[in-house]
């Protein structure tokens, strides 16, 4: 078992080290990415001690550009068409799949069927064959009329 005392205790003191470590980098101030801001193409501001600094933007630029980015433009008909096709063409993989399952299915039910039918005609002839004394004819023209 992994977490007897003595593997928590070096996994707690492994972990702390860790993050005693974290905490004197000066690269773990923020997580700045190569590139630009707000326009892409703008240059982010280094400061002295080198990770750009100039990446995240205000809080109100943010929410404006969270507010804008949440908006869905109206679809195009020839986008809404294409959506539509491929639900269709979807549905209709989706119903030759099932009716190719239903088949192979009343196939193999048909085929039991048969089987067990000529099982059971087979051991009817032969109890017939056994139990025929040969005084009377055959079990079909010795029917009893009601």
């Amino acid at each position: 078992m992994w977490w007897t005392r003595g593997n928590f205790v070096a996994l707690l003191a492994a972990l702390l080290a860790a993050l005693v470590a974290l905490s004197f980098c000066p690269e773990a101030d923020c997580a700045a990415a190569p590139g630009g801001g707000r326009g892409g193409g703008q240059a982010a501001v280094k400061d002295s001690q080198g990770p750009p600094r100039g990446i995240f933007m205000k809080g109100a630029d943010a929410s404006d550009f969270f507010r804008r980015r949440s908006r869905r433009a109206v679809k195009s008909p020839d986008e809404l068409n294409a959506e539509q096709r491929q639900v269709l063409a979807a549905d209709e993989r989706r119903r030759e799949f099932h009716e190719e399952k239903r088949n192979k299915f009343e196939n193999y039910v048909e085929e039991v069927d048969d089987e067990q039918n000529e099982r059971s005609r087979e051991s009817t002839e032969q109890w017939r064959e056994f139990h025929y004394d040969g005084m009377h004819p055959p079990y079909e023209y010795n029917r009893q009329s009601v």
